[in-house]
């Protein structure tokens, strides 16, 4: 397992708008249809990533959690699919049906959506307020395969709570650590 971490632009960075293939829906949708009122988590994941495979659970319940607060969560998966045919859109569908997605899951084929985000792994967060100026970047929590850690996504709620209360986030931002996201050649 390839174990690269995030990188940690700056807070503060406009959310880099796009429009994708949602391979739930089947629908064409950009960031200003999904937005949330209160904020927006972008998640870049895969399917086979055993870092992404780790957290899926944890980050569907998060996710439904804070829906109800006016946060929207949205996947993104921008990895090679001709080298990686097992994060087709197709199975991408199936995946998010397994798995109980209720958030979009976005297939970025040209990778360009990716490279806007300076995405570099699976799982990469990325939370943004109201008005798309990011205020989280990084890890859910500390946990990884094999680690012995529980799954807990304490990182990432820690930041929600923080948007939604309204309150300054002091703690430290820890890059995420999975699979680097696969590159066309």
């Amino acid at each position: 397992m390839a174990r690269t971490p995030s990188n940690m632009i700056p807070l503060g960075t406009k959310a880099p708008d796009f429009k994708l293939f949602d391979t739930i829906s089947q629908k064409y949708l950009s960031l200003e249809d999904l937005k949330g009122v209160k904020g927006t988590v972008i998640m870049f994941i895969c399917n086979h990533c055993p870092f992404v495979i780790h957290i899926n659970s944890k980050i569907v319940s998060i996710a439904n959690e804070y829906d109800k607060k006016g946060i929207s969560f949205i996947a993104i998966s921008s990895n090679d699919v001709i080298n990686y045919p097992q994060d087709s859109p197709e199975k991408m569908a199936i995946n998010a049906k397994e798995n109980n997605y209720r958030f979009p899951y976005l297939f970025d084929d040209t990778q360009q959506v990716a490279q806007a985000y300076d995405a570099a792994c699976t799982p990469d967060f990325y939370m943004f307020n109201s008005n798309l100026k990011l205020e989280y970047r990084g890890q859910l929590d500390d946990s990884r395969p094999g680690n012995g850690i529980p799954v807990t996504g304490k990182d990432l709620k820690h930041a929600l709570n923080c948007l939604i209360d309204g309150d300054e986030n002091n703690n430290i931002q820890k890059p995420s650590i999975g699979c680097n996201i696969k590159w066309k050649n």
